[in-house]
């Protein structure tokens, strides 16, 4: 299961792996203190795309379209995602004040989409 978390809620027994996907470090919290497996800052939307963005949410119909078109050039990153998913809970952190319009939502949806368009494919051995 994938889900999605303010990085300032704190850790919890259902959040599986942690990963960190802004590309700035949140304001307040040490790198210590927040429970990581990883920062993917790449998989974040770029400078560009966040500052047009500006959490404006007449934009955020655009904004998912293009941040979408961002992440297919991330498929080294979508990868790791996608591995620990499905090997248990991951939880998408992110440092935005909406819960319900921000990257992470959008990631989730995206990987959402694409693990049910290709199925976890199963190693077979064939015997001639």
């Amino acid at each position: 299961m994938i889900q999605t978390k303010r990085v300032y809620d704190g850790r919890s027994s259902t959040d599986g792996k942690r990963f960190l996907v802004d590309r700035l470090w949140p304001r307040g919290l040490k790198k210590e203190n927040l429970h990581l497996d990883g920062w993917l800052k790449d998989i974040a939307p770029t400078a560009e795309l966040r500052k047009w963005f500006s959490h404006d949410l007449a934009k955020w119909s655009e904004f998912q379209k293009r941040y979408r078109t961002e992440l297919t050039r991330e498929e080294e990153n979508l990868q790791i995602l996608i591995n620990a998913a499905r090997d248990g809970n991951i939880t998408l952190l992110y440092g935005a004040h909406d819960q319900e319009h921000n990257n992470a939502v959008a990631l989730k949806q995206f990987l959402d989409e694409k693990s049910e368009s290709h199925p976890k494919q199963k190693t077979q051995s064939r015997k001639k």
